[in-house]
């Protein structure tokens, strides 16, 4: 060996022996918990919050000194916003000799996460502006996350969501030192996260997994693969931080799902078994709820073929409408017309008395409910169902950002698409107003079922009302 390899080879064996004698009297000689006090004061600098140690701190060596940590708790503004019963840091050593240190990895055990976000848009990990420091420069390349529960809570909607028995790795973490505007156009990295069950007021999700990217304040989720309703379904979402508003763009898919399984997430008896198809293509730009729901453009669809509608038998019951004057359970019908969408609408109005079976069930033949959405109001667009003997089909909107129907009417329509019957209805989703409220004795739902007699029936020519894709019994 060339006397140059040897003299380099030697300096680099004393420098590895001499920082493993550093580390090993460290180990043997300092007691690790004195330190409790600066690495906390370190982390808080670092995050901007509080942070404390309550357990013990231990050390180790290889492949850097790793410090083990017990009870480590997150406060910002005086409240709790993440814990972890043990939090692991890889420091590398030879930043050490000049007296740097550098974190070479983060592993969070058994952690929980709450982000709180209040009814202006402000999430509870935001310093106010007189607290907030310039931000240092931090450069991390790999944190990790396991057996985590994430709670997000947002106080303008009244909407909570869980998720738990989650795992989190983030490489290539970066945020550049500056100003603290505007954070997400200063961070950057790559990510993978999963979590076994996700839970809202409305939908229950399993296996989520989800590939994340950030860079310049654009935020890339693709793709997001879930369960739900029993079924696999994928995605994605864009988030653009870069404006004076974040902006989204939402897309997902999820098809033959089964329609029982959405009525029994909203804890609703079967109204209706069967596969159909899901899919939502939206966007929407603001800080708070309400902001995104006024301006949601976009378009959502439901689609099946060869349905259930349990509880009432629609063909007999439009059949004797002229002698009844009444359709007890029509409105049943609509619901699953409307779909998910009318639902979650019309989620705060007590369907109880609504899906009460009065015998027979219905069979939907094809259902088609496409809808065009543009600041904050979905419009039907195409929407109908077909029966053995009859078509149902929609007009109107539903106007998200001010919860409640705009000029809808429903109408059962002929072969060329006029409407044999109709009935309008309007008002809030929770407290809907029915035309000719006098015939509505025992009705009070969102979704009716007396439809007021069209112009055809007394023999004047009416405009065409259908026109879309669901074809006439034949």
């Amino acid at each position: 060996m060339p006397r140059s390899r040897r003299v380099i080879l030697f300096a680099v064996s004393g420098v590895a022996g001499f920082i493993v004698l550093v580390a090993a009297a460290l180990l043997l000689l300092v007691d690790a918990n004195v330190y409790k006090s600066r690495l906390e004061a370190t982390a808080s600098s670092a995050l901007g919050m509080e942070v404390s140690i309550g357990g013990r701190l231990a050390l180790g060596l290889f492949p850097g000194l790793n410090i083990s940590l017990e009870d480590v708790h997150v406060h910002n503004r005086g409240v709790e916003v993440a814990s972890a019963t043990q939090a692991d840091l890889r420091i590398d050593l030879l930043p050490l000799l000049a007296n740097e240190v550098r974190i070479g990895k983060i592993a969070l055990k058994r952690a929980r996460i709450s982000i709180e976000r209040d009814r202006d848009g402000r999430f509870n990990l935001e310093k106010t502006e007189s607290a907030r420091p310039a931000r240092p420069d931090l450069d991390w390349p790999n944190i990790s996350v396991s057996e985590a529960t994430l709670v997000y809570t947002d106080k303008s909607s009244a909407e909570r969501l869980e998720a738990a028995d989650c795992r989190v790795d983030v490489h290539r973490l970066k945020l550049s030192g500056g100003e603290p505007s505007n954070p997400m156009t200063a961070l950057s990295f790559t990510a993978e996260f999963g979590c076994g069950a996700v839970r809202s007021e409305a939908v229950a999700v399993s296996e989520l997994k989800v590939s994340a990217e950030a860079k310049d304040g654009v935020l890339d989720l693709q793709p997001v693969t879930a369960r739900v309703f029993g079924v696999q379904g994928s995605g994605k979402i864009h988030a653009d931080f870069s404006g004076a508003l974040p902006l989204y763009q939402v897309h997902y898919a999820l098809a033959q799902f089964p329609i029982e399984e959405f009525f029994k997430a909203m804890k609703m008896q079967k109204a209706a078994a069967g596969p159909m198809d899901f899919s939502a293509h939206l966007s929407m730009q603001g800080k708070t709820v309400q902001q995104m729901r006024q301006t949601m453009t976009g378009e959502i669809s439901l689609r099946g073929k060869d349905l259930t509608l349990y509880g009432s038998d629609l063909d007999q019951q439009i059949s004797r409408y002229e002698s009844s004057q009444n359709f007890n359970l029509f409105d049943v019908g609509a619901v699953v017309l409307a779909g998910p969408l009318g639902l979650v609408a019309t989620r705060g109005y007590n369907f109880a008395t609504l899906l009460q079976p009065t015998g027979g069930s219905s069979e939907i033949r094809t259902l088609v409910s496409d809808w065009k959405v543009e600041r904050g109001v979905a419009r039907a667009h195409d929407v109908a169902i077909a029966t053995k003997e009859n078509r149902v089909a929609v007009q109107g909107g539903l106007d998200f950002f001010n919860q409640q129907f705009d000029d809808v009417t429903m109408a059962v329509i002929d072969a060329k698409g006029c409407a044999k019957v109709r009935q309008k209805i309007r008002g809030t989703f929770t407290n809907p107003v029915v035309e000719k409220p006098g015939f509505l004795k025992s009705l009070t739902g969102p979704a009716l079922g007396l439809l007021k007699k069209g112009g055809d029936l007394l023999g004047v020519q009416c405009e065409v009302f259908y026109a879309g894709s669901v074809s006439a019994p034949k």
